[in-house]
């Protein structure tokens, strides 16, 4: 390796970032959470809905079950990668690459997709490049912002999955009803955002891998929970709350059409507003949220408060009946979303095995993330059935209910955790 080009050891320790390190760390995190959240909410349904709208749910689910699981696969194996990755460019900059040469392939074939294997294949694609991005940017949180200084990025991490749903959307609405713009559009900021990332950040190459054996790649998939349980508890509280996440994102714009009666020509424009009014609680709590954690040092009353907060919206949104109280439920899920994942991924970074090498175990924290994707869509026919009329012949209300008693469950599971306050 040239004298010229900066190394560090395989175990780097935190460092000041740069100046504007924030700002580009949000264009990469905003722009990858448009990609990923555009289709989820909406442009997934409208494509499903355009190719058969007699089986438009089942499609989607279907389609967002095969790419959460995807996206659950890579976020460890990308994570254990960019740990021992020894290129020139550094451990997280050619992960940032990756992701966005896989939003623009999951764009494209999204857009040209005739059939729900080929709308999968988008999916898979999009979804791992969303894991990409996601490893890519929590990793250089660990590595280049000391413990008790990262509530702010924290909070810009949290919010870039609010922020990106309303940006996305909002560029939508734009475009719509062009399906092919509403498509390209999300994908094309998330390239954009990602490579001024690439460009901007300080990655030092390391000079040797950490250590891989067979034992350590068994343990890509997998921490003992025994050995380390405040890990162990951590995911299982954000596996509980991103239950609920995603019962109302995956599920919203069917709620829309089928309860409150939307057209579906102008669906993007309800949920555009809906997501405004979530993203807008969120943006006003979170960075308030993350710099006093920060300054008293505490996490977890910040997470069991803000998933309480999440939970009751979700129990109002069940119990609402028309758009304006629909739209009040919504405010409150995104003062708790808001403010739960501005605190909480300081909280995870800061319970890591390996805080010198912290991609893979963020990776399976992450997971916690996506696997609801997949858990949800799986378990909601049968949620959506109970109670279910022939004038109402799918159950939202029993839905939203089983997602704030999830995240009820995350709350009380943040409680055990003993390594951070």
């Amino acid at each position: 390796m040239s004298a010229s080009v900066e190394t560090t050891p395989a175990r780097p320790g935190p460092a000041v970032p740069r100046r504007g390190f924030l700002l580009f760390l949000g264009l990469a995190a905003v722009g990858a959470a448009m990609a990923n959240l555009v289709p989820a909410v909406l442009t997934l349904s409208l494509k499903a809905t355009e190719l058969d709208a007699a089986r438009a749910t089942t499609t989607v689910s279907v389609v967002t079950g095969v790419g959460a699981l995807a996206s659950l696969i890579a976020f460890p194996l990308l994570g254990r990668l960019s740990d021992r990755t020894t290129s020139r460019l550094g451990r997280r900059r050619p992960f940032l690459l990756l992701g966005a040469a896989l939003f623009a392939v999951g764009a494209v074939i999204m857009l040209v997709a005739g059939s729900t294997p080929v709308l999968t294949l988008a999916a898979v694609a999009t979804f791992t490049g969303f894991s990409s991005v996601t490893v890519a940017c929590t990793a250089v949180l660990a590595d280049q912002v000391p413990p008790h200084r990262r509530g702010p990025a924290s909070a810009v991490l949290g919010l870039s999955l609010p922020l990106g749903a309303v940006l996305g959307l909002f560029g939508a609405q734009l475009v719509a009803p062009h399906l092919a713009a509403m498509i390209l559009l999300p994908a094309a900021a998330a390239i954009a955002g990602t490579l001024a990332l690439f460009a901007f950040l300080r990655d030092a190459p390391i000079t040797e891998r950490p250590p891989f054996d067979a034992r350590e790649l068994a343990r890509t998939f997998w921490v003992n929970p025994r050995r380390r349980p405040d890990f162990a508890w951590a995911w299982a509280s954000r596996l509980l709350v991103f239950l609920g996440v995603a019962a109302i994102q995956a599920y919203q714009t069917f709620y829309l059409i089928l309860v409150l009666h939307f057209p579906p020509a102008e669906v993007a424009s309800a949920v555009f507003l809906s997501t405004l009014v979530l993203t807008a609680a969120a943006v006003v709590f979170a960075p308030i949220a993350g710099k006093l954690s920060d300054r008293v040092r505490r996490r977890k009353p910040f997470v069991v408060a803000a998933a309480l907060i999440f939970a009751a919206g979700l129990v109002m949104a069940a119990f609402a009946h028309s758009f304006p109280a629909f739209l009040t439920a919504v405010g409150v899920v995104g003062l708790g979303q808001g403010v739960y994942l501005s605190v909480d991924i300081a909280l995870v970074t800061q319970l890591v095995p390996d805080p010198a090498n912290p991609a893979k175990d963020l990776g399976l924290m992450n997971i916690a993330n996506t696997l609801p994707s997949s858990l949800v869509p799986a378990v909601a026919p049968a949620i959506l059935a109970l109670g279910a009329t022939p004038e109402a012949p799918q159950n939202f209300a029993a839905l939203f209910v089983f997602g704030a008693v999830a995240g009820l469950l995350g709350a009380v599971l943040v409680l055990p955790i003993r390594q951070v306050a």
